[in-house]
């Protein structure tokens, strides 16, 4: 389970190095403000610009290229299929006509250029949270968004999530290697049996280990609310950067899209 483990946990933001070292508030705010600036794009400029300084720091801070192509595996495959619906089903200017089997395809301009603007505002989003997540401890993060005023459930609830997500997926695997080797994956249908099995397993294993959790909790002395401690102030040198990270995406947002237009 190590490249599951690694592809999914923070094991990375507890290395020491520039981005770091940066208050989590400060990266949070720098993260909604690009992907707002993203979402808000009309162009492929800035969302790509966003995208390609999103792999930069993801290689600055030594995060092994093969994870980065496999965390970035599912996003891509959104954006492909983005594009494909897009451009078959948006439109009245056809660039491609496409035969299958008796059906004619037309891949109309119109659709292509929205779907792949949809493409772009994916990676780039997923480039930003890559980033964050590779550079920020999870429980710096969850501390940081209650300091926000999210409210106190919705981060409790994320918290246990992310805790306990590790030991099920180990609980998925152990149990998919002994269907393994009871030859559970041997045909097509016995491959569709033992995956509903297993979903259904793990299903199981998830609503009893959230009792558990939760008798364990109140053993301990829950009482509806996990206390959260009170966050040092930012320190100037952060907010320096804030306001200089914060200036550049704004330049770089307005720039690309005027410049475009």
């Amino acid at each position: 389970m190590k490249p599951v483990f690694e592809l999914f946990s923070d094991i990375f933001a507890y290395r020491d190095n520039t981005l770091t070292r940066i208050d989590p508030r400060v990266k949070l705010v720098l993260a909604a403000l690009a992907i707002i600036g993203i979402i808000s794009s009309a162009e492929f400029a800035f969302p790509l610009a966003i995208f390609a300084a999103g792999l930069a720091g993801l290689l600055w801070v030594r995060i092994p290229a093969r994870l980065i192509l496999v965390r970035l595996a599912a996003p891509l495959g959104i954006a492909v299929v983005l594009i494909l619906l897009q451009s078959l089903l948006i439109g009245s200017t056809p660039l491609v006509s496409v035969s299958v089997f008796k059906w004619k395809l037309d891949v109309m301009r119109e659709g292509l250029l929205h779907g792949s603007l949809l493409g772009t505002r994916v990676l780039g989003s997923v480039s930003v949270l890559l980033l964050l997540s590779s550079t920020t401890r999870a429980h710096q993060i969850f501390h940081a968004l209650r300091w926000f005023g999210v409210p106190k459930g919705w981060v409790e609830v994320s918290m246990l999530m992310y805790r306990y997500i590790f030991m099920l997926m180990d609980q998925a695997g152990n149990f998919m290697d002994a269907q393994r080797v009871r030859l559970g994956y041997s045909s097509l249908r016995r491959s569709l049996s033992s995956s509903g099995l297993l979903a259904g397993t793990v299903l199981k294993a998830a609503m009893d280990q959230g009792t558990r959790t939760c008798e364990a909790m109140e053993l301990r002395g829950y009482k509806g609310y996990i206390p959260f401690g009170t966050l040092e102030r930012i320190s100037p040198k952060d907010l320096c950067i804030l306001g200089l990270a914060s200036g550049a995406i704004v330049i770089a947002y307005i720039w690309l899209e005027w410049r475009v237009l």
